[in-house]
């Protein structure tokens, strides 16, 4: 198996296929896409019980854990024989000093426990400063890296309509990007919801109707995707996405700074008028009354973003 091995995630399947029992030594798979990272993990879990590895143990790692002791225990050999598979997740990606000495090591040992041990390695999405460490270089060198993308909005009604023709299904643009602006920001979701295409209706093409009957809405909106909203000038979007964050009790001063912080994207200075209104909707937040706008601070919300939309400054 040749070390150092770079995989997107769509090659990593027919990786496996091809690898059948002499799976690499040393796995990460990298990215922020919870779905997709799943998937991986458990393609590869499913080739390593192939493979013989059955004595799984997984763990989550960080600064402040004990990785002498998980050091200490890799590779030990099972009361019955089999192989160990180790699984160590690092959701920050800063496993410390001690970590990063211990990943190192393991990254220097791997190439002899070729056959012997498997470790798989998951990481957040590989930044520039995350590939700069050295115990990410380490790995980098013997490990077979697998790079989870994350499914843009502009890349999602593509990546459904892949999924259902995994499936046997095939629906039409429109009914593709309806279902992508209802699930967008929530892979996991969409997934279900494909599923549920799948188990309510046969193989073939689906019909707007029979799409809309089945799917939810499931959008999970962040605050930071609705600056983007914004200066794309998507004034529809920019609503929906307000509505949701309000429907999921996201705090309205969160919501807020983000709407202003269009501007720390521009040259321009933000216009008078702007601030004026951002400062009304604070002291409506606060309980104050203010005169000459709304009570309710979402719907003065909603009303600023959608000026900030449309390039509208005037007082």
């Amino acid at each position: 198996m040749a070390p150092g091995r770079k995989l997107r995630a769509e090659q990593f399947a027919a990786h496996l296929r091809q690898a059948g029992a002499a799976l690499a030594p040393l796995y990460v798979i990298a990215g922020d896409e919870p779905l997709l990272v799943i998937e991986a993990g458990d393609a590869l879990r499913a080739a390593a019980r192939t493979a013989g590895y059955i004595d799984r143990r997984s763990v989550v790692m960080d600064a402040r854990s004990d990785w002498q002791a998980l050091a200490a225990g890799a590779g030990s050999a099972s009361l019955f024989g089999d192989k160990p598979l180790l699984e160590i997740r690092l959701p920050t990606g800063k496993p410390g000093k001690s970590g990063s000495d211990v990943l190192v090591h393991m990254a220097r040992q791997a190439p002899e426990l070729q056959g012997q041990t498997l470790t798989v390695v998951q990481l957040p999405r590989l930044d520039r400063t995350l590939r700069a460490t050295p115990w990410f270089t380490a790995l980098a060198e013997t490990a077979v890296v697998v790079e989870v993308p994350t499914i843009e909005r502009q890349e999602l009604p593509a990546w459904i309509g892949a999924r259902l023709a995994a499936q046997g299904q095939e629906t039409s643009r429109e009914a593709l990007q309806w279902v992508a602006d209802r699930v967008e920001g929530n892979l996991l979701a969409a997934h279900q919801e494909i599923l549920k295409l799948g188990l309510m209706h046969p193989s073939g093409r689906l019909g707007l109707e029979q799409v809309q009957d089945a799917v939810m809405n499931v959008a999970r909106y962040n605050a930071f995707k609705l600056r983007d909203a914004i200066q794309a000038g998507d004034s529809a979007r920019v609503v929906r996405m307000i509505d949701g964050l309000r429907a999921e009790g996201e705090a309205l001063p969160l919501v807020l700074w983000a709407v202003m912080q269009t501007w720390s994207r521009t040259p321009q200075a933000v216009p008078p008028a702007v601030v004026r209104h951002a400062h009304d909707i604070d002291r409506l937040i606060k309980g104050l009354a203010v005169p000459n706008r709304l009570a309710d601070p979402w719907q003065e919300l909603t009303a600023l973003a959608l000026r900030l939309t449309r390039h509208s400054f005037r007082s």
